[in-house]
């Protein structure tokens, strides 16, 4: 099937395909298209500009600290905000970053992970950025990972300076303070927030 990726404007935008597109038809789309892409679980594909400076300096500071804390332990697979995760019910969403254990990882062949993985990762992280005008959106977004399997999420807000703490089963809680211990299934892993925030200043 041949896609053609609309010209639009460098704005948060919605699709809606009919029929849907298959998963496969999804991956090729957004193989063609300059814009991030995430499907939700109603099968609406979002599509949102590439980040600023600002932002992608901040997605570069998480993923380097994330890394870092993989670096002691060589277990799993840290990712970036270019991976995306085909989740149980049936939404592909991409986290700006995100760990995923060895026993999620199972099972995947060498083919299987150049694709969209059918996985959930344990541990995703998402950085507001300026078109994310809705934070509720965001929360909702994060309730879903959770939702699907995802043990640990944290959504960070540079503006306020806060980072909302994701976790099953336990009411979400604010974090403010100079940098954040994460719990299992990243234990260990301390969040330099200072140096998160310093992306932000001129």
């Amino acid at each position: 099937m041949g896609l053609i990726v609309p010209q639009l404007d460098r704005v948060s935008r919605t699709l809606i395909f009919d029929p849907p597109l298959t998963d496969e038809e999804l991956e090729a789309f957004c193989a063609e298209s300059d814009y991030r892409i995430e499907r939700t679980k109603e099968g609406v594909i979002e599509m949102n500009p590439p980040v600023g400076m600002t932002t992608g300096s901040g997605e570069v500071e998480i993923v380097s600290q994330l890394r870092n804390w993989w670096k002691t332990h060589k277990i799993g697979k840290v990712l970036g905000s270019s991976a995306g995760f085909n989740l149980p019910d049936k939404s592909m969403r991409s986290p700006d970053a995100a760990w995923i254990s060895p026993g999620r990882l199972a099972g995947l062949t060498a083919e299987d992970r150049k694709h969209f993985v059918y996985r959930c990762p344990d541990f995703v992280v998402e950085l507001r950025s300026p078109s994310d005008k809705s934070l509720k959106k965001l929360q909702e977004k994060m309730e879903s990972w959770i939702a699907n399997g995802a043990l640990l999420g944290w959504l960070i807000d540079p503006d306020q300076r806060r980072v909302f703490v994701y976790q099953p089963g336990e009411p979400v809680w604010e974090a403010t303070g100079p940098s954040l211990a994460a719990a299992s299934p990243v234990d260990g892993f301390v969040m330099d927030l200072e140096s998160v925030w310093e992306c932000y200043r001129d």
